[in-house]
């Protein structure tokens, strides 16, 4: 159901390279008017959501408002692994959700969001 998410972030390229170290993607830096947007991978044309870092003055970086985005990967340990040092924090390590949900940790970004992580293995 989720089409469009927007990570709020205070210096772009720091959360640029970030995001860049743990996914091992290339996230695309725009203007459109006021608003600085680094655009993930599209992933729309194959039935998933992708979403955007944001800098503007309305969005602010948090640990415990809004709603917390979950990026799927393959194993959350890998991931985890890369945090520290692309300058983040990890919060909760690779935890087993149960019942047979899979996997989840939570980490810290450069920007003071909170982000979990989701995988099946």
């Amino acid at each position: 159901m989720i089409s469009w998410f927007e990570i709020p972030v205070q210096r772009m390229q720091r959360a640029q390279k970030f995001y860049e170290a743990i996914f091992g993607v290339t996230i695309t830096v725009s203007e459109f008017g006021e608003f600085v947007m680094g655009l993930f991978p599209d992933k729309q044309s194959m039935g998933q959501s992708s979403g955007a870092l944001v800098e503007h003055e309305q969005y602010v970086p948090s640990m415990t408002h809004g709603a917390m985005v979950y990026f799927a990967c393959d194993d959350v340990a890998v991931v985890l692994d890369k945090v520290e040092k692309a300058g983040g924090q990890v919060l909760q390590p690779k935890t087993e959700i149960g019942e047979g949900h899979g996997f989840m940790g939570l980490l810290r970004d450069t920007e003071g969001n909170r982000i979990a992580l989701h995988s099946n293995s």
